[in-house]
Formats: C-alpha cells, sequence, structure tokens
C-alpha cells in the first residue's frame, strides 16, 4: 500500500451512527467520569475538538447551563446538527491546520481525535493555547499498538481471523497516517506543553456488546479499504461479521487512555 493522508473513518459513511453509538456507549461513563473530577460547571466555557456525535457536547451543555458555552468543532460537523442551540456553538474547524476557535477557555477536551490529525504537535499546542490560566485540558486516544487484539484470548479459528480483520485496519490505519502508540505518550506530551498536576489512566473494555457492535459497524465502514488493499477478502469479512453477530466473540478495543492537567 502507498501512503495516503485523510481520516478513515469517516462520518457520513454507512454504518457510521452505529459506529458512534456504540463508542458513546463504551466511552462515555469514562469520559464524563473524567469531567466531573475537572469540575465542570455552571458558566464554564468549553471547547469539544473533534466532537463528532451529540453525546459528550450535550453533556456539557447540561453542565456548563445557560451561562456557560460550549464550542463544538470538527471537521465534519453534519452529525452535530441536533446539538446546535444554546449554550452550543457548532464550528467547521480543523483543530491540526487552523488556529483555535476562540481563547480564555475553562475546559478543552479531545476524545479519539489526535491519533489520526496529522500535525497532532500543532494541535497540541492550539488546544493548550486555548485554555486560560488555570483552564483544564483532558485528552483521551486509543493505543492500538499497546493492545492489538481483537481477541485476546485467541483460542479458535474465529478468533484468529477476528485479529486477521484487526491487524488489516490497524494497517490501514497508519497508512492514512495515525499514530497506533500515541496514548501511551499523551501524560509527557502534557507536561512538555507546560501543563501541571498532570495525571492519566486507561480504560480497556475486554467483552460487551458494545464491543461487538463497534467491531461490526466498523469492520462494516471499512471492508472495501480492506478488500482493496488485498488485507482480507470479502469472504473473510462476512465470516467475521457472522461470527461477531452469533455474541459468541469477546472483542476487545484498544485501550483509551485519558491523560488531564492544568495550565500554568
Amino acid at each position: 500500500m502507498t501512503h495516503t493522508d485523510g481520516y478513515l473513518l469517516t462520518h457520513r459513511q454507512p454504518k457510521a451512527a452505529d459506529r458512534f453509538d456504540a463508542a458513546a456507549t463504551l466511552f462515555d461513563p469514562t469520559t464524563f467520569r473524567h469531567l466531573e473530577n475537572l469540575g465542570v460547571g455552571p458558566g464554564w466555557r468549553c471547547w469539544e475538538v473533534g466532537a463528532g456525535g451529540t453525546s459528550v457536547v450535550s453533556w456539557l451543555a447540561k453542565k456548563v447551563g445557560p451561562t456557560g458555552r460550549v464550542v463544538a468543532t470538527d471537521i465534519d460537523t453534519s452529525r452535530l446538527a441536533p446539538a446546535a442551540r444554546p449554550p452550543v456553538q457548532v464550528r467547521l474547524h480543523d483543530v491540526g491546520v487552523e488556529e483555535p476557535p476562540g481563547e480564555g477557555f475553562d475546559l478543552v477536551h479531545a476524545r479519539l481525535v489526535l491519533v489520526h490529525v496529522r500535525d497532532r504537535e500543532r494541535a497540541l499546542r492550539s488546544m493548550v493555547k486555548a485554555l486560560r490560566p488555570g483552564g483544564r485540558l483532558l485528552v483521551e486516544d486509543a493505543d492500538p499498538t499497546l493492545q492489538p487484539l481483537s481477541c485476546p484470548d485467541e483460542h479458535g479459528p474465529e478468533q484468529r481471523l477476528a485479529n486477521r480483520v484487526r491487524q488489516g485496519l490497524r494497517r490501514l490505519l497508519a497508512h492514512r497516517g495515525a499514530d497506533l502508540a500515541y496514548g501511551r505518550t499523551l501524560p509527557r506530551l502534557l507536561r512538555q506543553a507546560g501543563l501541571r498536576r498532570v495525571e492519566a489512566d486507561a480504560y480497556f473494555p475486554i467483552t460487551s456488546p458494545a464491543c461487538a457492535a463497534l467491531e461490526s459497524a466498523t469492520i462494516s465502514q471499512v471492508r472495501d479499504q480492506l478488500v482493496t488493499a488485498g488485507l482480507v477478502t470479502d469472504e473473510d469479512i462476512d465470516r467475521h461479521l457472522a461470527n461477531v453477530a452469533s455474541g459468541a466473540m469477546d472483542l476487545a478495543t484498544a485501550p483509551m487512555i485519558s491523560a488531564w492537567g492544568r495550565k500554568a
């Protein structure tokens, strides 16, 4: 495969809504726990970077209330329309290229975004720049290299096939410019950016209905690219999706590493 740029899992593809719903089910509880601990409340000014869907944006809007502000940005805002009412402002924005949509934010948050951004260093600088002194940054990103398997318990042909499909997906992501070992670097990068009181943890679901739903939606979205690249066959994908639908697979996601700190 030759190297290409661009986000592999675009918002307008079939099954994108299913993928957003599954990701929200899996990761919202962790994200909301961190946001609660950071003290998000009435009157806060928040920037949700690469918002994608509405679950985090809507949660923030309820927390900040009518005196607060939530700026939700993405390179494709088509799925943010239901949340586009005060205190939420939706803006088309590329965090890896453009200046931040304002400054003086109390909170900047990005989940499963920077791993896909070509100029991650610039994006992180932009996010820190947008914070007020004492403002909080929460960055959450996957680390597929840390745990590369779809089925960590590879005990049969179904699990071996699932892991081969996951390997193909990882190759596609890498050739689109994703950094598959980015999550583990977040604590160091936040400290290097000058943030104080940096902490981090990781969430690693191993099996749940939402893991299966996310797997099915993701592979359905990229099946044409997987087949065209010669990584798997259509028959492989049909068999894998049937195995997932059977409910007998213990499917895992890559660990999501959350790191947070305060601007000096």
